[in-house]
């Protein structure tokens, strides 16, 4: 089972189920002659993996991919970029006994009808969020074409549960700024946040339940220009692929929902010239009119659900048998999911950009 999407010239694919042999992308039209760091790549799929803090599951997968085409002698070659990310660490044994059932907040039953009971169950399959591994490769790449390009992509966690970061500063940010979110283990900018937003993920694993939270995404360097209107804007491909994120439920960019509540007078940013460049005093655009970039930060939010896997007893149905039935969740799973979707939310933005310079 694969998923594909063309965005622009490129196209990609994910492919594989959670608990199978291996999982893996493929992006086509990719620059060819592109020099990649394949550390620095490791490096970046390693903030997805699962963390040693309690925060996350303990499914101790490496998520090393191995790429067998599209790359030689350290250099991309134009032809498609594939590659695998073997699952070594699947405990099938875990949903053997909950066949049939569906899961609340999982695809369990929408997937047994879209595939007639063909798909791939165990650990959700196709629907995992273990795919996300092959996105983040794919986002871990581009992030390094674009960088060549002066674009620099960066996410932090805005919120948990109730707890909030400072938001970034939409109009002056700094390429500097981003890099020093990505270094930290749990992507904040205000340290306070940290210790708070802990707090908020041990105390609904405590209580055998899980909390969800906000995360914020800033690309700055993208030139102005790029886009189109209706129906291929920037908002638009950003969008298609963020929702490739299994966990996510809404997306809003610069000044989001808040806009509804503002007159206009508030909500237009203001342009001015200096030194040559155009400029806004305020970026509630998120970076972007018309679909097409104005030159200032790009700036969205997503919201990202509670993990639907918990460990409390909840009501459902056999959907094969068409009966009600009670069951509880075993297994490891995240009681938040969101330090770990924030490499994803960077990944999606990283591909949808580089689309436009291929």
């Amino acid at each position: 089972m694969s998923s594909s999407i063309s965005i622009g010239s490129i196209s990609l694919s994910v492919f594989g189920e959670s608990h199978g042999t291996a999982i893996g992308a493929v992006i086509d039209n990719l620059p060819a002659g592109e020099e990649l760091d394949l550390e620095r790549i490791y490096g970046f799929m390693s903030r997805r993996a699962p963390k040693k803090d309690g925060t996350s599951t303990m499914r101790g997968e490496t998520d090393m991919p191995e790429i067998i085409s599209g790359f030689y002698k350290g250099k991309t070659t134009g032809e498609a970029l594939c590659a695998v990310i073997k699952n070594n660490d699947h405990h099938s044994s875990d949903y053997e006994s909950i066949f049939g059932l569906a899961r609340p907040g999982h695809a369990d039953y929408t997937g047994f009808l879209r595939y007639k009971g063909a798909n791939d169950p165990r650990g959700g399959g196709h629907f995992s969020g273990r795919l996300t591994a092959p996105l983040v490769f794919l986002g871990a790449v581009c992030e390094q074409l674009l960088e060549k390009r002066g674009v620099t992509t960066a996410a932090h966690i805005y919120s948990v549960g109730n707890e909030r970061d400072l938001p970034f500063d939409s109009v002056s940010v700094s390429a500097k700024c981003l890099r020093e979110v990505k270094t930290r283990y749990l992507p904040v900018l205000n340290p306070d946040s940290d210790i708070k937003m802990r707090s908020v993920i041990n105390n609904a694993k405590k209580a055998l339940d899980s909390v969800g939270g906000i995360i914020e995404c800033c690309s700055v360097g993208f030139p102005a220009g790029f886009g189109s209107p209706i129906f291929d804007g920037i908002e638009n491909r950003i969008s298609q692929l963020v929702f490739g994120i299994p966990a996510i439920k809404g997306i809003e960019f610069g000044a989001g929902f808040k806009a509804a509540e503002m007159n206009g007078s508030e909500n237009n940013d203001e342009f001015y010239a200096e030194n040559g460049e155009i400029k806004t005093r305020t970026n509630n655009a998120g970076g972007i009119l018309g679909g097409i970039s104005n030159g200032m930060p790009i700036i969205f939010r997503v919201a990202v659900k509670p993990t639907p896997s918990i460990a409390r007893s909840q009501n459902t149905v056999n959907f094969i048998k068409k009966e009600n039935a009670v069951m509880e969740i075993k297994g490891r799973h995240d009681p938040c999911i969101v330090p770990r979707a924030v490499p994803c939310v960077e990944a999606a933005m990283n591909i949808a950009l580089m689309s436009y310079f291929s």
